[in-house]
């Protein structure tokens, strides 16, 4: 099979597209014919090392598929059966190893692409929304770029549950997918803290996600009511430098850093979240905007693409 491997940490160009051994199923694990995977940023900080991973590797950490094959311990999968997973590393690839336990079956309402490219994304905006900082009616939030495939999907769902969202994005074709999602006010980065105040009526939002991280830091801090909640769930322009915590007294604010993977960590948490998510995409509460597809050769260009913040919506890798 092909695969996109790297032997070293590094910029895209450690990227290389090559043919592997075909895998075989070891106990507990499933064999999947990947169908689609996704583009995420957490698969650039695995590629530069900010996230450690054994080397050489497989890039990729979400998709959908069909079952080929699995291991005579596995249960209640028949070869054929639509599954999608995610946190799981080398799904830039013809074929998959997945454990059992990581998939979730595929409703019919949902196509394979759609679930590739919900399912890190979704979920991810899922727990942001439901426990890093609990979304009610009235919640006045503001989303950082959110125009791309996480920033649009929390827009949408804050605005499902209630809340007001203020959004930043960098050009005008941006903010204007934002403010169709719902932001009831999109603004450049600039004017974000003018836009809060203009919103809350100075008070500050309830709560802030980023996703950007260093450049947006400050901002997201400033923009805190007391008592906020900002949650830093990604670091697209790089990593917040060291800061000294006394700065959070000046509101009382709370601030985490959480990844998906500790609440996906039991199995029924991951099956209750992903049904959720896919009932939400079947009523239409979230729509998956696939704006890019890229065979294996090109994977370079998809991740050029989400580096230079050049997409909206989800890009996948069709293998």
């Amino acid at each position: 099979m092909r695969a996109v491997v790297f032997d070293e940490y590094g910029d895209r160009s450690v990227l290389q597209v090559r043919e592997r051994p075909d895998p075989e199923p070891g106990p507990g694990q499933v064999l999947v014919l990947v169908g689609a995977s996704g583009v995420n940023f957490m698969d650039v900080y695995q590629r530069n090392g900010t996230y450690q991973v054994p080397l050489p590797a497989v890039l990729g950490s979400e998709g959908a598929g069909t079952v080929l094959s699995f291991a005579d311990d596995v249960e209640g999968l028949s070869p054929g059966d639509r599954v999608a997973w995610t946190t799981v590393p080398g799904s830039h690839a013809q074929q998959a190893l997945v454990p059992a336990d990581r998939l979730v079956p595929v409703p019919e309402e949902i196509t394979t692409e759609q679930a590739a490219a919900s399912i890190l994304q979704g979920l991810t905006a899922h727990y942001l929304t439901h426990d890093s900082y609990v979304v009610r009616p009235g919640s006045a939030v503001l989303v950082h770029a959110a125009a791309g495939g996480m920033g649009q999907l929390l827009t949408r769902l804050v605005t499902h549950l209630g809340g007001r969202v203020v959004a930043t994005a960098s050009t005008p074709e941006k903010r204007a997918i934002a403010e169709a999602n719902g932001a009831v006010k999109a603004v450049p980065y600039a004017e974000a803290l003018d836009a809060v105040r203009e919103v809350t009526g100075g008070t500050g939002v309830d709560a802030v996600y980023d996703g950007v991280g260093k450049d947006t830091f400050d901002t997201s801090l400033e923009a805190l009511r007391p008592r906020g909640t900002l949650v830093l769930f990604g670091a697209a322009s790089g990593k917040v430098p060291p800061f000294d915590p006394l700065r959070l007294m000046a509101g009382s604010c709370f601030l985490t850093r959480p990844t998906l993977g500790h609440f996906i960590a039991a199995r029924h948490e991951l099956l209750d979240r992903a049904e959720t998510l896919f009932r939400w995409i079947a009523d239409g509460v979230l729509e998956i905007p696939v704006t890019g597809r890229y065979p294996l050769d090109t994977v370079a260009d998809a991740y050029a693409a989400l580096e230079g913040r050049e997409s909206t919506g989800k890009l996948l890798i069709i293998p």
